[in-house]
């Protein structure tokens, strides 16, 4: 699991929109995003760079979902608050990165970016 990267200034780009695939074409472990069907490398290139992007920019919203969810459920104000063990094993997590992951969460939390303002992709 990769570790948790602050939120930047600046703000993000937006990467092409990752398209979903009919379960027919997803089934098929050839096909990807269709890049299969381009034979013009230079369109080739170009079309997987705005993927990998896309499911950069996807991976880091998911991380930043994930902190905040960590931090409200080890809130201490929480009846039903979970322990950094608890929470650790529910995500798959090491104990330590579901430490820092909560604090993360905080971070975000207190910087007033929760689930609510977090930009959308």
């Amino acid at each position: 699991m990769a570790e948790p990267t602050p939120r930047q200034d600046p703000p993000r780009l937006r990467p092409a929109p990752l398209l979903f695939e009919p379960a027919a074409a997803a089934a098929d472990p050839e096909h990807f995003f269709d890049l299969e069907s381009i034979d013009d490398p230079r369109a080739l290139l170009e079309r997987a760079t705005e993927l990998t992007l896309a499911f950069r920019a996807a991976t880091d919203r998911a991380v930043e979902f994930q902190a905040l969810a960590a931090a409200q459920l080890a809130d201490p104000r929480r009846f039903d608050r979970l322990t950094t063990a608890d929470i650790a094993e529910r995500a798959q997590w090491t104990e330590d990165y579901a430490k820092k992951m909560v604090e993360f969460g905080r971070d975000l939390l207190r910087a007033g970016e929760g689930p609510g303002s977090i930009d959308s992709l």
